[in-house]
């Protein structure tokens, strides 16, 4: 067990080096347009609404894929389900969102991108099942800051939006999306391998059809049922899904539409959350290891809240009470997304692993799906009250955080 992250970077052997290492080249790409992708359908003629629903739609196909993406895995194997299913679910859409010109475009891609539950898990499965769980916490940690590498690239976005206006560029970066993430998918490949219990899943699976395996799935909900801690875990990853959704959609429109804030300088707050959650992960989620994990997670949740609270009260052209909210909302999500992600995988059975994240997947999404549509005929209304939304389950967030910890996994107090 490695005290550092730095200890535990150079000590990376194996899939946890592969996923760790590729993980800029989808991180920088997506960094760089995410922050555009709604003004992108506004700017192309979307209303709020249709943001919304464009983004229910895509997580109802989040939905179907959940229910499959089990039995998927276990059955092409982790390594290989990777590699397919991430080219599917994201070098394909990328062309159709550069080339979008009406909703019917990004419905379509949003459909095909739902297909990324299965990489999702495949390659969470690659990262840990053959990995030291001593190191979870660390592991979780760096693939977030190497998933954080755009901040040093941000800051062209806004250059290149500025010069070129908006839809060329985004166009652009859709493209370039494409091209480093397909290049990502197959170096990935090339630098791991199938885990054991991957192994062990195939064999058991080989010569088996979809149906039966599906089955199965009523022996893994009574295993869920039955364990309380896997319960609220779920519940807890269903909260953090429902706002970084509403987040990450309607935080660009209450920006520029509200907070009247040119699109040419949104660069600046992707570009400011990456550094803090940098700071945060190199300086602060490292110490968390030993410490249970109620605290921490509690005063994140409350801060994360007061970060919403902050942004719908920002004045027109509030450049640093935005700042604030953007400091505030990073460091708190750190600290927030790699416990649940721990919590996540030291609450499950490691022989279901698969099956039963999964089933908690499928169980997140479908509680998330409707909250797009929802947020959107919210934020047609008034921008601001997707995010009094956020403050409300964040403050219900807290009130999980309290319920797992009494029903605490010994094991998951432990790591």
């Amino acid at each position: 067990m490695s005290e550092t992250l730095v200890g535990t970077l150079r000590g990376l052997r194996g899939n946890a080096r592969g996923a760790i290492i590729t993980e800029p080249l989808w991180g920088i790409p997506f960094n760089l347009f995410a922050p555009y992708a709604s003004v992108y359908m506004l700017a192309l003629g979307l209303r709020d609404s249709q943001v919304g629903f464009v983004t229910s739609v895509a997580m109802a196909g989040q939905v179907v894929m959940a229910l499959l993406a089990g039995v998927i895995i276990d059955k092409m194997g982790r390594k290989r389900a990777t590699l397919v299913f991430d080219i599917l679910a994201w070098s394909i859409p990328c062309l159709l969102w550069a080339c979008a010109q009406d909703i019917r475009w990004f419905i379509a891609a949003g459909l095909v991108n739902s297909l990324r539950k299965v990489p999702d898990i495949s390659w969470n499965c690659l990262l840990v099942e053959d990995t030291n769980p001593e190191d979870l916490m660390h592991i979780y940690a760096l693939s977030f800051i190497a998933g954080q590498m755009a901040v040093f690239f941000a800051p062209v976005a806004g250059v290149l939006i500025t010069h070129f206006t908006l839809v060329p560029s985004v166009r652009g970066m859709y493209v370039l999306a494409c091209v480093m993430m397909t290049t990502k998918f197959i170096v990935l490949n090339g630098m791991v391998s199938e885990t054991r219990q991957g192994a062990v899943r195939m064999e058991e699976t080989r010569g088996r059809s979809m149906a039966s395996l599906l089955r199965e799935y009523h022996g893994v909900l009574r295993q869920i049922r039955s364990a309380p801690h896997t319960l609220f875990t779920i519940a807890l990853m269903v909260v953090v899904s429902i706002v970084t959704m509403v987040q990450g959609t309607f935080w660009s429109i209450i920006v520029t539409e509200r907070i009247h804030i040119p699109a040419g300088h949104i660069a600046l707050y992707p570009f400011a959350r990456s550094l803090i959650m940098l700071a945060f992960l190199f300086l602060v989620v490292p110490r968390l290891r030993g410490v249970c994990f109620g605290r921490p997670m509690m005063l994140a949740f409350a801060g994360y809240a007061v970060s919403q609270i902050v942004l719908i009260n920002v004045p027109e052209r509030g450049y640093g009470w935005l700042l604030l909210s953007t400091v505030l909302e990073a460091g708190c999500y750190s600290v927030v997304a790699t416990q649940v992600e721990r919590l996540a995988v030291v609450n499950v059975d490691a022989r279901e692993r698969a099956r039963i994240v999964a089933m908690a997947h499928l169980t997140v999404i479908a509680c998330t799906t409707p909250f797009g549509w929802v947020a959107g005929i919210l934020s047609q209304s008034n921008r601001a009250l997707p995010f009094v939304l956020n403050a409300v389950l964040l403050a219900i967030g807290i009130w999980v955080v309290r319920r797992l910890r009494a029903t605490e996994n010994p094991q998951a107090a432990a790591v």
